[in-house]
């Protein structure tokens, strides 16, 4: 694997995280150790302040747990850099980037890149994060275009129903469009929510 270069520019994260705020990719600091978000799912009561179930990554040890984040609690980031890098290709279940400042490229496996997969299209630009000058993680954009790969028929100038029906995207992601998205089509979703959000 290469490393990136000292010199490469690095981005500063937040001064805290709230939890509902809290996505996959963010690197995160509990009790002194830095872990990686590679999971969170927020949910809320009707009249309480929500929790956030997330699966955490250390970056020390390199184990996994599951744990619950109560609504009010914070979190600070991790001491982790950000790099800007260009996603290249997929093979044998790793994936290999670019680093836009030096060029060199790097890689990352599966149980890395998890559901982010879902998002990847060829020459798509995002972050990586560092942990000890090693790539450790992805931070993707809030939304990315994907073309329409497989749908139902749309349904000329029904735009107002508010019907949906599934779409498969180019990179095997399956969610809801409106009756109107056709095969072919460019999308922009959302990758915080997984959602549809328009045609572009």
């Amino acid at each position: 694997m290469i490393l990136f270069p000292s010199p490469s520019p690095i981005l500063k994260p937040p001064s805290m995280y709230a939890v509902a705020e809290l996505r996959p990719g963010q690197a995160v600091e509990i009790e002194g150790v830095p872990y990686l978000v590679l999971t969170a799912q927020f949910s809320r009561k009707s009249q309480g302040k929500g929790n956030c179930v997330t699966k955490i990554k250390n970056l020390k040890t390199g184990s996994i747990i599951q744990r619950t984040f109560i609504g009010s609690e914070k979190l600070a980031p991790a001491d982790v850099g950000f790099r800007h890098v260009q996603y290249l290709y997929k093979k044998d279940g790793v994936f290999t980037f670019m680093d836009l400042e030096s060029y060199d490229q790097f890689e990352l496996r599966q149980d890395i890149v998890l559901e982010m997969e879902n998002y990847l299209t060829d020459g798509l630009e995002l972050d990586a994060l560092l942990f000890d000058e090693k790539p450790i993680g992805l931070k993707m954009p809030v939304s990315v275009h994907l073309k329409v790969t497989e749908t139902m028929p749309g349904v000329k100038g029904d735009t107002a129903t508010g019907g949906t029906k599934p779409a498969t995207m180019e990179t095997g992601l399956v969610l809801h469009v409106p009756l109107f998205v056709n095969e072919g089509d460019m999308i922009k979703v959302n990758t915080e929510r997984g959602e549809y959000v328009e045609r572009a």
